[in-house]
């Protein structure tokens, strides 16, 4: 079985991809992985850094006409929407892991349940649901016990031009995140969700239009998933966060404490109002194992 794992990134995000892809390298299991970037916009000078650390790095290439202002000079949204057509661009593998650029490999089991959540052409993806996580759905009140509701799947549903069954049946379903997946080359999960990705696209925006396509189609066409734990996609803060000094690795914040395996700094880190993807400097004061206080980055950094 060949395996890629693929992302993307432009010359803003080229920092969090090197740290992405010398993540990869620094686990042995990575031998028999290859990986396979999309060039979203990089410089000729970064290619040149990570040419020789990849399998291949190639344009997107998308098999319809993405006719909207404002991507030209956007390269990375063709990159977003080429999620979608991997196996054209990649032709050689079996199986395909995306992970996002701001993303990078604590644990190698998060690879381990993505290649074996994906068996039988079912989506290995996670969600943003969990003990983790703060919150799920946006409560207003408007009088008394009387609120609306808001979820990130119903305002992208809607907005996309999704009917309001559609919208109202993904609203209160939990969100799945399209930033870490993997899917099988044979998957009939590509198609159904290019189908849905087509409708969201042409009249929602660009970005986003593969997410909230991937939760239609798990969601309300009842297509297969395997919903992977939290930490296979982990966005950090400092409340869930904690770091094991004994295996010096970031694990979960509560019992029992499970190695984090893909840290995923989507939106991201912001200490004193600066946001950590940008700065290595900066650091966020988490609790250890152990009980103590301690400075760190939640960036990737070789140990």
């Amino acid at each position: 079985m060949k395996t890629a794992i693929i992302s993307l990134a432009d010359k803003k995000y080229f920092h969090l991809l090197h740290e992405l892809i010398e993540s990869i390298h620094s686990h042995p299991q990575s031998k028999d992985i290859s990986i396979c970037i999309l060039d979203g916009g990089l410089d000729e000078d970064q290619i040149k850094i990570i040419e020789k650390k990849v399998y291949k790095i190639e344009k997107p290439k998308l098999n319809f006409k993405l006719d909207r202002w404002g991507v030209a000079s956007k390269p990375y949204l063709e990159g977003i929407c080429a999620r979608l057509f991997l196996r054209d661009i990649f032709p050689d593998f079996d199986k395909y892991i995306w992970i996002d650029s701001d993303a990078w490999i604590n644990s190698w089991v998060a690879i381990d349940h993505l290649l074996k959540g994906s068996s039988s052409g079912k989506l290995a993806v996670s969600s943003m649901s969990d003990r983790h996580t703060s919150r799920v759905l946006r409560v207003k009140w408007v009088f008394k016990n009387l609120a609306l509701i808001k979820s990130q799947n119903y305002k992208h549903a809607s907005s996309s031009g999704f009917s309001q069954e559609v919208s109202r049946h993904v609203g209160l379903q939990p969100h799945l995140n399209a930033g870490v997946f993997c899917l099988d080359k044979n998957s009939p999960f590509w198609e159904a969700w290019l189908k849905n990705f087509l409708v969201a696209v042409k009249k929602g925006r660009v970005f986003g239009s593969d997410q909230i396509a991937l939760n239609i189609t798990v969601h309300h066409d009842k297509f297969e998933a395997d919903i992977l734990p939290y930490y296979c996609n982990w966005i950090p803060n400092v409340g869930n966060t904690k770091f094991d000094t004994s295996i010096n690795k970031f694990v979960e914040g509560f019992t029992p404490n499970h190695e984090i395996g893909i840290m995923h700094l989507a939106g991201g880190v912001f200490v004193n109002k600066a946001d950590m993807r940008f700065d290595k400097a900066i650091c966020a004061e988490i609790d250890t194992q152990e009980g103590k206080k301690i400075k760190k980055s939640f960036r990737f950094s070789i140990k």
